[in-house]
């Protein structure tokens, strides 16, 4: 596999510049020539879109859920990072590219972390144009707040809603797109595969979920923006339809897979209570702006936490990480979290738990501007646990959140295949092996508003307009190929449902190769998950038929995928013999801290598929440092 990032020469500032320059245009009458299918209508599929929609070029934008509105972007609650310096604080462009390449655990590619944090002021003018609602000062001017790993205040944020107010703003240019007839819009249809015609993705292959109808859609390229993977942990913080499918069947077809094992574990989640659930909820990081984190200092100390005196407890984050205390970034948090309820700590029935505290911000502040601040997150918190978390500390613990691999993109944010783009979370572009907090929103809407805009007009200037059709023979034997695994899928008539052996894959991967990985645990991984994949294939259930809507199928199809997803993350976690950011090797650290070996691993790990139960090709990407110089990550 040819890795060719493509990344533009001269100083990191000038690179983007560079790049446009370099890019072939598409003048704007031959534009509407041009048909680019957009799969995914989150933060980045919206945006992308909208965005090409508005260049000139016919667009087709898919999603599973019955509106755009319904996307897991809106589930970001915190805030949205931006180098504008408002607070006069310190901040620069310079210095959010700093705060990412460290954050990431120097695993991620300077130029792409530099364009991002260049493009995220923009971002905010892009929004507030819009009408996103962003807290406001006294004065007017836009509000900030901070946010895990930086020590300035660079995060705009819209109560604890931001993510939602944000794709209401891109779903308004959307929809403005969709009047004026310049995109077609298809809910409730999934994308089951991509179509490649002389080595280019040229179409996909979807069901609609409605009536079961296997179709075929021709472009000139392709845009994956479906978000991440977590939900192969079965307990995530993403919305139940998340999933693997998109990327994973794109990789099958031939585009790499970048850094499988980089997941985010979010150390502010609430925690488990019992089997009987399917997902779990995020409260989200700004609360740690105002919160402070904390354990009792003696083991199996059960007392309520009123009752237990300051003297008595350890603000184990403040103590450990003087410079950054409780927004130290989620990776570090998260660890420490585990670290405390492994020493018999931990709070709660379970013990797997901390308390936040907003008892000296009250105190402080008053009620009303912790109100004002996070009303509605506090409103969700009381009502899941019947807790008052104003009068009594929330209970929280880390979860599964975001994943930093995906499929390997290289500076135009093009994958393996020619033709076919990849935004936002579905890449690996920009965050390493750790994501700072409130960087998930921007990434998504400067590929989508800001990147692909330019970049895939410089692909699409070297191919012929409208010359592969449905009709195309290529298109039949993908349409075929889906049809007969869904047909498959409905023919096992096992005993075990669905739900089952996701439960059970999630329990596989949350203790080989979650918060902590370790060489007998991801080998022993690697021999359950092919024993368990082969299992479902023998004994799933799955009700139903195919000619109608059938939930049931559709999970299937995803928990297959996930089956196959999860080996490959297994084994990149088992290849990688380092720790950085998320990514923890019980063999490799210092004193309960990630140590890298940049000597070996200093690269992204993309990985290439070689067929049905054969062993994947295992390519590298360097990481090359010219600003921000490698040296060992801290925040004490």
């Amino acid at each position: 596999m040819k890795l060719d990032a493509k990344i533009p020469g001269g100083p990191v500032q000038q690179k983007w510049d560079t790049r446009k320059f370099e890019l072939k245009l598409v003048n704007p009458a031959n534009k509407r020539k041009y048909k680019v299918l957009v799969v995914g209508s989150g933060l980045a599929g919206a945006s992308a879109a909208a965005s090409l929609a508005e260049l000139g070029y016919q667009v087709e934008c898919f999603c599973f859920q019955d509106s755009p509105r319904r996307a897991h972007s809106i589930a970001a609650q915190g805030g949205i990072n931006a180098a504008k310096n408002y607070r006069n604080d310190g901040d620069s462009v310079w210095r959010l590219f700093y705060d990412t390449v460290k954050g990431g655990d120097f695993r991620a590619r300077e130029a792409n972390v530099y364009r991002l944090a260049q493009l995220s002021v923009n971002i905010i003018d892009q929004a507030v144009a819009q009408g996103v609602p962003f807290a406001r000062e006294y004065g007017g001017l836009l509000d900030n707040r901070s946010f895990g790993g930086a020590q300035v205040s660079r995060t705009f944020y819209a109560r604890g809603q931001t993510g939602q107010q944000l794709l209401l703003g891109a779903y308004a240019a959307l929809s403005r797109q969709i009047g004026l007839g310049t995109v077609k819009m298809f809910p409730r249809t999934e994308m089951l595969d991509v179509v490649l015609v002389d080595g280019h993705a040229k179409g996909i292959v979807v069901r609609d979920l409605v009536t079961g109808e296997i179709r075929s859609h021709a472009a000139d390229a392709v845009v994956l923006a479906t978000g991440g993977y977590g939900n192969v942990f079965y307990l995530s913080t993403n919305a139940k339809g998340c999933n693997v499918t998109a990327t994973w069947r794109a990789y099958k077809r031939g585009a790499g897979f970048a850094n499988p094992c980089y997941t985010q574990i979010h150390p502010t989640c609430i925690p488990v209570s019992g089997e009987h659930q399917s997902k779990l909820t995020l409260m989200s990081e700004s609360l740690r702006n105002d919160g402070r984190v904390w354990v009792p200092k003696a083991k199996g100390d059960k007392r309520a936490p009123g009752e237990i005196p300051d003297a008595e407890r350890d603000y184990y984050l403040e103590r450990k990480y003087p410079s950054f205390g409780n927004l130290a970034p989620r990776d570090i948090a998260s660890r420490a979290a585990m670290q405390v309820c492994d020493e018999g700590r931990g709070i709660g029935d379970t013990g797997l738990g901390v308390y936040l505290d907003f008892r000296d911000s009250i105190a402080r502040l008053g009620r009303d501007a912790i109100a004002a601040r996070y009303g509605n997150l506090f409103h969700m918190y009381a009502k899941i646990t019947a807790e008052d978390p104003y009068s009594r500390p929330m209970r929280i613990f880390p979860a599964v959140h975001y994943t930093m691999g995906g499929l390997w993109v290289d500076y135009d944010l093009q994958s393996t295949i020619p033709g076919l783009f990849v935004l936002g979370e579905a890449n690996f572009s920009d965050h390493g092996a750790n994501r700072l907090g409130a960087s998930a929103l921007m990434q998504g809407l400067a590929d989508g508003y800001f990147v692909i805009p330019y970049t895939i007009g410089g692909y699409l200037a070297g191919q012929k307009a409208g010359a592969v059709k449905v009709d195309h023979p290529q298109f039949q034997v993908v349409a075929g190929e889906v049809a007969a695994m869904t047909k498959r899928l409905l023919q096992v008539q096992g005993k075990r449902t669905v739900d089952d052996f996701h439960k059970a894959l999630g329990k596989i991967m949350w203790s080989k190769c979650g918060m902590a990985r370790n060489e007998r645990g991801l080998q022993q991984a690697l021999r359950e998950i092919p024993a368990l994949r082969e299992e479902f294939w023998r004994d799933v259930r799955v009700l139903g038929s195919e000619r109608n809507l059938n939930q049931s199928l559709e999970k299937a199809g995803r928990v297959a995928d996930f089956l196959e997803f999860g080996e490959l993350m297994c084994r990149d976690a088992l290849e990688r013999r380092e720790s950085c950011g998320g990514h923890f090797r019980e063999e490799w650290q210092d004193d309960g801290e990630a140590k890298r070996d940049d000597e070996n691993f200093c690269h992204a790990a993309v990985w290439e598929y070689t067929g049905p139960d054969q062993k994947p090709v295992r390519n590298a990407e360097s990481l090359e440092f010219d600003n921000v110089h490698l040296a060992v990550r801290s925040y004490k």
